[in-house]
């Protein structure tokens, strides 16, 4: 595989999981009462709780976003 290939991959791919992290977080920005709702009757937690839990996982989702997606994009992009 060239690096123009594998810069062409990661955009992509950057641009994709991009998408998918924005869309889920605009998800949980209108949606959380409804979360909320729906995942209490599986897991009965308190709100403060809960809110925790999906700004941490979100949170974690960024990192790994950086991590694996923006981070070798940009390198492929210097390299190149």
């Amino acid at each position: 595989m060239d690096i123009l290939t594998l810069t062409a991959f990661f955009m992509w791919y950057t641009i994709i999981v991009a998408a998918v992290l924005t869309g889920s977080t605009i998800f949980l920005l209108f949606a959380s009462n409804f979360m909320y709702r729906k995942h209490n009757k599986w897991f009965p937690m308190p709100r403060e709780s809960f809110n925790l839990v999906l700004y941490s996982s979100l949170v974690m989702l960024e990192i790994v976003f950086v991590v694996f997606c923006v981070a070798p994009f940009l390198a492929l992009l210097i390299v190149g």
